[in-house]
């Protein structure tokens, strides 16, 4: 059983102390992304299936990476090849998976809780959420967090202004939960009818409508994405309204936030949420935010994927701990 129990479900419940353990496991990984040879045998033998049941480029992408540089057997399940799409249950693709023995099931879906549905129904794998809906996307948070401490060198006490449609976006709730572990300050900005001010105050924010206020001497600022396939919700009139009173804009930044950086979990619209200049300047972290996606996987796969037997254990003592030692020399 690892450090954070058998399925990474969501950052709410994790304790500061585990989330620090995978952060620092993470960064062990980073090293090895930057190997000419980046295969590595940590979970040689072991199967990860990425069962991804709504669109994702970056995740699924990054997961599938960080299973074949640690040698894992990987599967990749989408929901048009999935026979979701002919009516079997989320439950009964999920138990047709496990009868085939993976170590690791990797879920997303588009409906909230679906991640916690599939752990309450295998009794063998481990179950990582890869994005449920409105609900979380951890590693999404983790990954964030691991970039903002490479940059500041700490996570604990910033300020961290997110942008953007917050209602909607399990990126900022996972964001949330672990910014406060760490003592931060959390501000989330947008139209009220994004960010509904006693939701997100019960979640230890405070919230603004406008740009200035809540960028005021921000350290770190996080652009979410304008889900465009929702403005028929009627939350925002059009993009180009929303643009005009939200994009994260150089001058903007410099006037109220001259130190900050900025992360954007991605896809962005540029333009929309956030100018190119922005996104390409000193400012911008979005490429080390995919580096260290990655990393975190690797990291989340090793702590659930890699359990092994107390027997098996003593038998593997004099291996290194992480199983970092390259497959060959570069």
């Amino acid at each position: 059983m690892s450090m954070i129990g058998r399925h990474l479900l969501g950052i709410n419940g994790l304790t500061r102390e585990q989330v620090e353990y995978l952060l620092t496991t993470a960064e062990q990984f980073v090293e090895v992304s930057t190997r000419n040879v980046k295969k590595v045998p940590t979970l040689r033998g072991k199967t990860v299936i990425n069962l991804f049941l709504e669109a994702s480029t970056r995740t699924r992408s990054s997961f599938e990476i960080a299973g074949k540089r640690m040698s894992a057997d990987v599967v990749n399940v989408s929901g048009s090849s999935s026979s979701t799409t002919k009516g079997e249950t989320l439950i009964d693709t999920a138990l047709t998976l496990e009868s085939m023995d993976p170590d690791v099931v990797v879920i997303r879906h588009a409906s909230s809780g679906a991640a916690h549905l599939i752990a309450k129904h295998l009794t063998r794998a481990s179950v990582i959420n890869a994005g449920d809906g409105l609900h979380e996307h951890p590693s999404q948070a983790l990954l964030d967090a691991l970039t903002m401490r490479q940059a500041f060198g700490t996570i604990e006490g910033l300020t961290v202004t997110i942008v953007g449609d917050v209602l909607r976006s399990r990126v900022a709730r996972s964001n949330i939960h672990l910014l406060r572990l760490f003592g931060c300050s959390v501000r989330v900005v947008a139209p009220p009818t994004l960010a509904k001010k006693a939701e997100f105050e019960a979640l230890g924010c405070q919230v603004f409508y406008h740009m200035p206020e809540a960028l005021e001497g921000a350290d770190v600022v996080m652009s979410l994405r304008m889900k465009h396939e929702y403005l028929k919700d009627l939350f925002v009139p059009n993009l180009d309204e929303y643009s005009r009173k939200y994009i994260v804009s150089e001058p903007m930044l410099a006037r109220y936030a001259p130190n900050c950086k900025v992360l954007a979990p991605g896809p962005i619209i540029r333009g929309t949420e956030i100018t190119s200049e922005v996104a390409d300047g000193p400012r911008s972290l979005i490429s080390r935010q995919v580096t260290n996606g990655v990393a975190v996987r690797m990291a989340l796969l090793y702590v659930l994927g890699a359990r092994r037997s107390d027997a098996a254990r003593e038998r593997d003592e004099e291996i290194e701990p992480l199983g970092l030692e390259a497959e060959a020399s570069s």
